[in-house]
């Protein structure tokens, strides 16, 4: 069945921001003026569409990023049908793993900004990730009805601290709560919101005479923005001084395109103002499928293809998202790249080199479904029935199997024991965490090998509390949790030699292996610290033995040798093997590798990583002297200092194992006025102090179960 709305009118977007800035008020917006919805929702009465789980209807915040569909003829019906593809994305920072997944196979994105609050730190979090896949946006700065908006100010605040040519193509009528209406600059004409709120209409009418020569003065910023484009345009403003407004509506989309320049809108979505004119905008501004740069997929034997955005060609598409359903069982997001999927077909999983048949395919709203048959190059759909598709997989033809670019993610920072308090729900628990890690690539669960305890490790503490609580409410597994503890990781600074042996002889057949590692520091390509092991042995060793040494050596990492912390930073080489005994076996081999491993690190000067935490506060300028020294006592890095909404941001880089409390801290030391935010970092040497700790708690808990298990015994 052919397509209903042409590529060239689909419109894949989502809305980013930093927390509270107002990224779902503005989607139940969206959904209510495209006519999706009869009923705004709203977010701190827990009726918002799109914050659908129980846990953000609780808390006033998107945990997780929501997809519907919706269709925009523009507000005087100026538009074909335009299909627009909606994902509203989560701003907290804990969350961040979401925008990442979904910044990935979107093409434009509008950013939320705050009017008091202007360009926080989230907000410079999101615009790095969009400009890492290169997605073009467009700016709302929202709550413009609020005392201590300011447009001008903010617009200036995305230009200078996001590193972007910035146009205001609107203007507000008033402001605080005169907020009247917008000019509507490349028009020039304002535009009044009547007061009766949820009104679909609105009045055109001449720009306020006070107004005028700001907004000539702006619209001559429009047009030498839109004349930059290209030379045509660029030779028409110098010999005509002017361009029509199609003329610069082409301009400012082509540049848009390019990511050099954002055009900047205003309004207030919890009043109802200005959501429509965002919509004209995402349809005249934001790209298709078409328009983006062709996306290169690459063949088993390294040669890149191009893929053509249209239906005829080969079936490509990016899984961005699993997501568990208790009806369906789990739905696997996808964006479609090229060619057409029908239900019941099979597509070849390219990551996993396995086939996957397609027993459902559905429409998502929000977290409703309705099922469709068949769906083409450039659509955002889900599917039931894929039984092994995590998130970065490439669905595709067999016949034209490639491999799609896909993610990276930060690594976890807190960790939390989790146990059952019944036995019987040991299984359950273990089968609701795969579920869970599935879904959330930045969530990670082992075991400690030494106590016992499973170890889940998340993004912060909201991201561990959001998961226990999962666990206990979806999964109905009472659990007990300890307190939260720091991820940190083990390292080495020195290179070394090791022997691992191990032997026992009984009976007429025993257990042999030998191996002899070299240990050093390694760093990969993007100066993280990675991990790479590599075979120098020369004499042909049967390969079912090198990968037993690998083996043995992978878990002795994830277990850590000096602190129990998982091992990071080194790069492992099999030198040489005795593999002749006739008592060899992999089994040894991974055992004697195992033990090398323990032997060596410790000769080569282990280290302790700790995760470095960006923190930035915005305090009362008289509050500034004891929040400063309070971060300096939690051995932070002042790296700077500018204007906040409460007085003063200090932005500052803390390990976060000193950040504990520092909540209710800063509300002592500035009476209740500051406010902090917090986002990872990196991972920096901790304190040989911290390695000896850590050392120590480590050698308490083995003995604290220990005993547990000794009274069990008894």
């Amino acid at each position: 069945m052919p397509r209903v709305t042409p590529i060239e009118q689909y419109r894949n977007i989502g809305i980013v921001a930093h927390v509270n800035a107002g990224k779902t008020t503005t989607a139940e917006r969206v959904l209510f003026y495209t006519g999706v919805s009869r009923r705004i929702g709203d977010v701190q009465n827990g009726t918002a569409i799109m914050d659908w789980m129980v846990q953000e209807q609780e808390r006033g915040i998107t945990i997780t990023a929501a997809a519907t569909t919706c269709f925009w003829r523009g507000t005087a019906q100026q538009f074909p049908e335009h299909r627009i593809n909606l994902i509203d994305t989560p701003g907290h920072v804990d969350f961040t793993m979401e925008v990442e997944r979904t910044l990935r196979v979107l093409d434009g994105a509008v950013v939320v900004v705050c009017g008091v609050a202007g360009v926080q730190p989230q907000t410079e979090a999101v615009w790095r990730q969009a400009d890492k896949y290169a997605v073009p946006r467009i700016a709302f700065i929202n709550k413009l009805d609020r005392v201590g908006a300011d447009y001008l100010r903010v617009v200036e605040q995305i230009r200078s601290r996001l590193g972007i040519d910035t146009v205001a193509i609107q203007l507000p009528i008033g402001a605080e709560d005169g907020l009247q209406g917008v000019v509507d600059l490349i028009a020039m004409q304002a535009i009044y919101w009547p007061d009766r709120n949820h009104d679909e209409a609105c009045d055109k009418r001449a720009i306020p005479t006070e107004l005028q020569a700001q907004c000539q003065a702006l619209r001559e910023k429009i047009v030498e923005a839109a004349a930059d484009a290209n030379e045509v345009l660029t030779e028409k403003y110098l010999s005509d001084g002017e361009l029509t407004i199609a003329e610069i509506k082409l301009g400012i989309r082509a540049r848009t395109l390019r990511g050099d320049l954002a055009p900047v809108l205003g309004g207030s979505a919890l009043k109802n103002k200005g959501v429509q004119a965002l919509l004209d905008a995402v349809v005249e501004f934001l790209p298709s499928p078409t328009d983006r740069q062709a996306v290169i997929g690459k063949r088993s034997n390294g040669d890149d293809v191009l893929l053509d955005a249209c239906d005829e060609a080969p079936f490509a598409a990016l899984a961005f998202k699993v997501a568990a359903d208790a009806a369906a069982g789990s739905l696997t997001f996808f964006r479609v790249y090229a060619g057409t999927l029908r239900t019941g077909m099979t597509v070849f999983n390219a990551n996993k080199g396995r086939r996957e048949c397609v027993a459902h395919l559905v429409q998502m709203h929000a977290n409703e479904r309705s099922e469709i048959h068949e769906v083409h190059a450039g659509d955002i759909a889900a599917a039931i029935g894929l039984i092994d598709v995590a998130t970065g997989d490439t669905l595709c033809d067999e016949q034209s199997a490639l491999t799609l670019v896909g993610m990276t993610f930060p690594e976890p920072v807190l960790a939390v024991s989790v146990e059952p308090k019944s036995t019987l729900d040991q299984d359950t628990l273990r089968a609701a965490l795969q579920q869970l890690v599935r879904e959330d690539p930045t969530l990670c669960v082992r075991n400690d090998w030494e106590t016992g305890q499973t170890i889940v490790s998340g993004m912060g503490e909201l991201h561990l509390d959001i998961i226990v609580d999962r666990l206990r409410r979806e999964f109905a597994v009472d659990v007990h949790t300890g307190n939260p503890q720091v991820a940190y990781r083990e390292t080495i600074q020195d290179t070394v030699e090791q022997e691992g042996k191990f032997v026992r002889r009984s009976g007429s057949r025993g257990q042999f292996g030998q191996v002899w590692l070299r240990i050093e520091p390694f760093m990969d390509d993007s100066g993280r610290h990675g991990f790479q092991f590599v075979n120098c042995v020369a004499r042909g060793m049967p390969r079912e033995f090198v990968v037993a040494v690998e083996q043995g050596v992978r878990e002795q990492l994830w277990q850590g040798v000096a602190a129990g912390h998982p091992l990071v930073g080194v790069r492992v080489t099999l030198i040489d093997a005795n593999y002749e005994d006739v008592d060899v076996n992999a089994v040894a081999f991974k055992i004697a590798a195992s033990m090398a491993m323990q032997e060596g690190v410790l000769r080569a000067k282990p280290m302790l990583l700790e995760p470095i935490m960006n923190v930035s506060v915005d305090t009362p300028g008289d509050h500034v002297g004891d929040v400063v020294g309070d971060l300096l006592r939690r051995r932070g890095v002042i790296l700077g200092m500018e204007d906040g909404v409460n007085g003063n941001v200090i932005k500052s880089r803390v390990p976060l194992a000193e950040m504990f409390g520092y909540a209710t801290s800063l509300r002592s030391a500035t009476r209740g006025r500051g406010i902090f935010t917090m986002a990872p970092s990196h991972y920096a040497p901790a304190p040989r102090s911290e390695l000896a700790r850590n050392a120590a708690s480590q050698r308490l808990g083995r003995m604290g179960e220990s005993r547990r298990a000794l009274g069990q015994m008894r």
